[in-house]
């Protein structure tokens, strides 16, 4: 039997290229993760929007 590991939204930002996609996670008040597929122009929009924001 395996171990289970508790599902928590304790941990980084993660951002990882798979295939022809770039897939984000991203932690959650309350436990477990937002799961995003984009491909890269909307990363680079994504992006952009965050940039305007922040500064």
């Amino acid at each position: 039997m395996a171990a289970m590991k508790p599902r928590t939204g304790d941990g980084p930002l993660e951002v990882t290229k798979e295939g022809r996609g770039i897939v984000m996670r991203v932690p959650l008040e309350g436990g477990g993760r937002l799961v995003v597929e984009l491909n890269a122009e909307e990363a680079t929009n994504l992006g952009d929007a965050l940039k305007n924001v922040v500064g």
